[in-house]
C-alpha cells in the first residue's frame, strides 16, 4: 500500500464536512500511509462546496471536483473513483453516519482480500429503512448468488486497480461487490460502527431505491451471466 485516496460523495452536507476531514485526517494518522481526500460535490445547494475549498486552501491533500448539475451517487463515486491516484480507494458517506475510526480493524483484512466491505450490524437509522434494507438484501443475494448483509454500506477499502476497470452505471455503486467479484476480487465483510445522523437529511427514499434497485439487479445479473474469463496459455506479445 503506496497511497490511499478517501473518495467522499457530498450533496448538502455542509454542517458534516469539516468535522469529516477532522476524523479522516485522525485516523489516518494511526494507518501511517500518505493519502489524499477527494470530495465529490454533485451540485450542493448549500456551502459545502466553499467549504472543502477552504480545507484545500489549507492543506493540500484536500482535492475536489464539483459537477455543474446533480448527477448522482454513482455518477460522483465514478468520478473520484477515475481521478483517485491512490493504489487503495476507500469510501464512505459525508453525512458522518459512517464512522472513520474503523478503518484501522478493516485494514488488518486487506491484502488478503481485495475488497473490504463493512457491515453495519447495528444500525442507527429508521425501522422502515432497516427493514427495506435488510429484505434488499436478501433479494439481491438471492438473485446474484452474493453473501454480502450489508452491500449498501458505504465505507468500503478496494484495490484501485481492480475497481477502475468497473464501468459503473447509475445505481451499480450499490452492488460493488459483485462487481468487484467479477473482476477476480476476494471480498471480505467486517462489522463496523453506525452512527445516527445529526446534521441534514436522507437524500433518499425507500420507494425510490426499490424502484431503481429491480433494474440495477437485472443488469448485474445479465453482466456476471455474460462475463468473458480469458486465461491466457501463452503468447509473444509484449505488453
Amino acid at each position: 500500500m503506496e497511497k490511499i485516496s478517501y473518495v467522499i460523495p457530498v450533496f448538502d452536507e455542509e454542517e458534516n464536512i469539516v468535522t469529516l476531514y477532522n476524523e479522516i485526517e485522525k485516523v489516518s494518522s494511526v494507518i501511517g500511509a500518505d493519502h489524499e481526500i477527494l470530495f465529490v460535490d454533485d451540485c450542493s445547494r448549500d456551502k459545502s462546496l466553499s467549504i472543502i475549498k477552504e480545507l484545500s486552501e489549507k492543506d493540500p491533500k484536500v482535492k475536489f471536483i464539483a459537477f455543474e448539475k446533480n448527477t448522482g451517487q454513482s455518477a460522483a463515486l465514478f468520478a473520484g473513483f477515475q481521478a483517485a491516484c491512490g493504489d487503495v480507494i476507500i469510501t464512505m458517506d459525508a453525512d458522518l453516519q459512517n464512522d472513520p475510526g474503523d478503518l484501522p480493524e478493516m485494514f488488518k483484512f486487506y491484502g488478503e482480500y481485495d475488497m473490504v466491505n463493512g457491515w453495519r450490524f447495528e444500525r442507527k437509522d429508521t425501522f422502515a429503512k432497516r427493514f427495506a434494507s435488510k429484505f434488499g438484501n436478501k433479494i439481491r443475494n438471492a438473485v446474484i448468488n452474493e453473501d454480502i448483509h450489508d452491500t449498501g454500506c458505504s465505507l468500503k477499502i478496494m484495490r484501485a486497480s481492480m475497481l477502475k476497470r468497473i464501468k459503473i452505471y447509475k445505481g451499480l455503486h450499490r452492488f460493488l461487490p459483485a462487481m468487484m467479484r467479477i473482476e477476480g476480487a476476494k471480498v471480505k465483510e467486517v462489522k463496523v460502527n453506525h452512527r445516527p445522523r445529526i446534521h441534514g437529511v436522507s437524500k433518499y427514499t425507500n420507494l425510490k431505491r426499490a424502484k431503481e434497485a429491480f433494474y440495477d439487479l437485472i443488469c448485474v445479473r445479465w453482466m456476471q451471466k455474460r462475463h468473458l474469463e480469458i486465461k491466457i496459455r501463452e503468447t509473444n506479445v509484449n505488453s
